[in-house]
């Protein structure tokens, strides 16, 4: 399982990761392939700011909403090359980080200790 802390560092890594990747890895086209993972990226900071957990700024969104956005964000961007027609250009960053960011929402601890640690 993976504690609140370690999953708002995954957050952040991942949502810088998603704005620089068109750019590391030659996809930053101006189409869906770019835009998509860095709206993905900046949302996934931003979110992380605001949540309940020790890392973010404002303590306003609850754990479970943003671990359902996890979710959520995950499954879109791993099906956005081939719902968005650009998978002959690239496809595995988006599937890649998709699944993983599938799996530790899905991985990260919900217990009521964790979350009331934050609180304090």
């Amino acid at each position: 399982m993976i504690n609140t802390r370690t999953h708002a560092i995954i957050d952040y890594a991942t949502g810088l990761l998603l704005f620089v990747a068109p750019y590391l890895f030659g996809f930053a086209t101006g189409g869906a392939a770019q835009w998509l993972p860095q709206i993905l990226g900046v949302m996934i900071i931003a979110m992380s700011l605001l949540t309940r957990y020790e890392l973010s700024i404002a303590k306003v969104i609850p754990l479970s909403v943003h671990l359902g956005v996890d979710v959520a964000s995950g499954i879109l961007l791993a099906v956005s090359p081939w719902l968005f027609g650009f998978a002959d250009l690239i496809w595995w960053p988006h599937l890649l980080v998709g699944v993983m960011e599938i799996a530790v929402a899905l991985m990260t601890r919900r217990d009521a200790g964790a979350v009331a640690a934050v609180r304090r």
